[in-house]
């Protein structure tokens, strides 16, 4: 790394170095709203990217709304809002105190920019994988403004699809990583080693989507930043100003190439740079004392469960398909045959609580039947049902953190973690992070700007620290559930 970038705010900020998430699935919308809301899942209700609706009986995801379109750009399948969020947020809070003051979000995944953005921001602005431009939601403005058309205009989005991504340094700079071809990577259209050559790998369909797997995407990330903050003239004024830009691709490149690729330590070497690029604009445009910064993310990550096995460490692959089908043959077996499964998603089960009411039965007996059914499953290191979290006030542990993730409505009937190393069996990822082992829990936080001492502070703080603190700050309310 440089010193601008995320050595500037170690060197010349605050270090938060046990800063945590405190809740059992670190989503990244459950993290963009935990960030936002200054509270926990179990009361912002953000609970994963997706869920089972039972009133609905379909899958429905942490942003998605059908009663919005976008803007602009090709894919208008994309309808997003932030309606799914229960509570404020501190661009909320921000918004009732000045109606002067703005609130932008920008980030190359829609439901990023939008969960980050909350309900009463300006805009949230995203990548249109069809057409390379950025877009907003029908929720937040019916027409992009004018400098908005002006940039994607400029056909920026073209000029990175023609590169092709090399490592930026020497070799020898990435000798802790596994070598550019190794067995533990999916790579990008079965590609794993460099050089990438964006033009030979792009999809004629949602080209652009391509963009969002390579570093590329945060590069354009920052340059419609930087373009966002000239066109609305952001911290021109007495009015405090909140621009949230969330730099997606790492995960992307997370999860296709694994923590320990060369591709995924090459990101993070350009995203410093564009950090350092974005600091040294805002403190020329702005100034660093009329800017505060913090920088932080939804989640760690996890290593390969393969490559943990290779090195004789206890790891391995779950088979939720086949722990699914047991656990509808156990039911089957115990009950009669039928449908008493509803839906299953990433290590939680729904079920057919319709069925079960209607033949009578004691739904916190199945699910308990079920809870020790699953726990001798090679790889589950406990189970929860959602009886035993709504009836008991858990204070530490597991069981606080599972807790912490419940939300009434919207959460399953039963829920696994699994032994640390673990993780479902996928054909699209090669690592993962949803975990609530410190691999996955343990986050960055970092503090730049006005008001900021150059500190390193040890003591334990959360992800849900971050609103309040912002509020505390601005002197103004804080999130309506903010628990932080």
């Amino acid at each position: 790394f440089g010193e601008g970038g995320f050595k500037k705010f170690v060197t010349g900020g605050t270090a938060c170095r046990q800063a945590t998430i405190d809740y059992m699935y670190p989503y990244v919308s459950s993290g963009c709203a935990t960030i936002v809301c200054g509270a926990n899942p179990r009361s912002h209700g953000i609970i994963a990217d997706e869920w089972f609706d039972r009133v609905r009986n379909k899958t429905v995801h942490a942003s998605v709304d059908e009663n919005y379109t976008i803007t602009s750009g090709l894919d208008k399948d994309v309808t997003q809002s932030p309606a799914k969020i229960s509570v404020s947020t501190i661009g909320d809070e921000l918004k009732f105190s000045n109606k002067q003051s703005k609130v932008i979000s920008i980030s190359c995944r829609p439901m990023s920019s939008v969960l980050l953005a909350g309900h009463a921001a300006d805009a949230a602005y995203w990548l249109d994988e069809g057409s390379g431009e950025w877009t907003t939601s029908t929720y937040y403005r019916t027409a992009l403004p004018q400098w908005a058309i002006d940039y994607n205009a400029k056909k920026t989005a073209d000029i990175y699809m023609a590169k092709t991504w090399t490592p930026l340094l020497s070799a020898d700079k990435y000798s802790d990583c596994l070598p550019d071809k190794n067995e533990y990577e999916l790579g990008i259209n079965t590609q794993i080693t460099f050089p990438y050559q964006l033009p030979l790998l792009s999809d004629s369909y949602k080209k652009y989507k391509l963009l969002k797997n390579t570093p590329f995407g945060n590069s354009y990330t920052k340059d419609f930043a930087i373009q966002t903050i000239v066109g609305e003239s952001l911290g021109k004024d007495p009015n405090p100003d909140l621009l949230f830009v969330s730099f997606s691709t790492t995960e992307n490149i997370g999860n296709r190439f694994g923590s320990r690729s060369i591709e995924l330590a090459d990101t993070y070497i350009r995203l410093d740079k564009e950090i350092e690029f974005l600091l040294q604009f805002i403190e020329k445009e702005v100034g660093k004392y009329n800017t505060l910064v913090f920088l932080t993310t939804t989640s760690g990550t996890a290593d390969n469960p393969k490559h943990l096995m290779d090195q004789k460490l206890q790891a391995g692959q779950f088979k939720q398909a086949k722990a699914e089908q047991l656990l509808k043959s156990y039911l089957n077996a115990l009950y009669s045959p039928n449908e008493w499964i509803s839906y299953y998603g990433k290590q939680t089960f729904y079920l057919n609580q319709t069925l079960i009411e209607d033949k009578k039965l004691d739904i916190s007996q199945i699910q308990e039947k079920c809870a020790s059914f699953l726990v001798k499953l090679t790889g589950v290191s406990q189970v929860f049902t959602s009886s035993r979290i709504f009836n008991n006030n858990f204070s530490e542990g597991m069981e606080l953190k599972m807790n912490n993730n419940f939300y009434q409505k919207r959460s399953g009937d039963i829920f696994m973690n699994l032994e640390p190393g673990w993780m479902e069996q996928s054909s699209t990822e090669v690592s993962s992070h949803i975990s609530p082992y410190n691999y996955d829990t343990h986050i960055p936080l970092l503090w730049y700007g006005w008001k900021v001492e150059h500190l390193s502070i040890s003591k334990a703080v959360s992800l849900s620290d971050i609103a309040p603190t912002l509020s505390a700050v601005l002197k103004i309310a804080e999130p309506n559930a903010s628990t932080g």
